[in-house]
């Protein structure tokens, strides 16, 4: 994917470009804007952002399809300072400048947040739609808690922020509550051993952007445990999501293992000693500061 500045940072001139884009050995995308090759799912998100300019993100729905949210719309949604809240070229303009808070990188795509991608598709999609991908958040784990109070609060009179906080108040998630349980019981069975407390549900940010909140960590070995919802695996997105979490994180020097939520709520003591075995073993070693 290269801009049209980039082009000509290569030494290629306008003409050259328009030539090559004629001759087929370049696509044009939108306006100032080529690809060598034809596009994915991800070129387009990229692409959109590029033809938007700076401070471009890709949000709303199309931010809930890269997050595992929701489906993806027939327009590729970007939020850049300059928006002009129309569709244009395959692009659903939103203008408004965003907090750092509100923006990650997910797949090398900058987009908007988890959190703040379900403010915006909030007042947009109905009520059972929005249900879904909270729940789904839940599932991916994404769905952070106090994020989405943090939002909420200093979000009053935007869009979407009076039927998000509608929805979050009757949310029922039973797979939160399925892991909730299974939590308690490791870090009881934890405090039952020697082993030194975990952190817990802390941020570990990514060099490129974003981050994760891991259920359980011990920083100083680089080692997380996670425990999964009995319904977790079942879908394969979560599963993708999941390992490519891992992988991202192992990058940083943290090994990540996973419990399913049934297995420590029946042999929690079993499970903590697992981890304890873990922690002594030699293989671990602490991330890079």
């Amino acid at each position: 994917m290269l801009t049209l500045a980039q082009l000509r940072e290569r030494g290629l001139s306008d003409r050259a470009t328009q030539d090559r884009a004629a001759g087929g050995r370049l696509r044009r995308i939108h306006r100032g804007v080529y690809a060598i090759d034809r596009l994915d799912q991800r070129g387009r998100w990229v692409a959109a952002i590029l033809a938007c300019g700076e401070g471009a993100v890709v949000s709303h729905r199309s931010a809930g399809a890269l997050h595992g949210l929701v489906g993806e719309g027939s327009a590729v949604d970007v939020t850049a300072p300059r928006g002009s809240g129309r569709t244009r070229s395959g692009i659903a303009m939103h203008g408004r400048a965003l907090p750092l808070d509100d923006v990650t990188v997910e797949d090398g795509v900058r987009c908007t947040t988890p959190t703040r991608t379900l403010l915006d598709i909030a007042g947009t999609v109905d009520a059972r739609e929005l249900a879904r991908a909270i729940a789904r958040a839940e599932e991916l784990r994404v769905f952070d808690l106090m994020a989405v109070e943090r939002l909420l609060a200093r979000t009053r009179g935007q869009p979407g922020r009076a039927v998000l906080a509608a929805a979050f108040a009757t949310f029922d998630a039973p797979v939160a509550a399925t892991r909730s349980g299974a939590e308690k019981r490791f870090l009881l069975a934890i405090r039952r051993t020697r082993l030194p407390p975990p952190e817990v549900n802390v941020w570990i940010p990514l060099p490129e952007g974003g981050g994760y909140r891991p259920d359980f960590l011990w920083r100083e070995r680089g080692l997380i445990v996670e425990i999964d919802g009995r319904d977790y695996h079942a879908r394969r997105a979560a599963f993708e999501h999941d390992r490519r979490r891992d992988r991202r994180l192992r990058l940083l020097g943290y090994e990540t293992v996973r419990y399913a939520a049934r297995e420590v709520a029946r042999s929690p003591a079993a499970v903590a000693a697992e981890v304890a075995s873990l922690l002594s073993t030699a293989a671990l070693t602490p991330p890079a500061p």
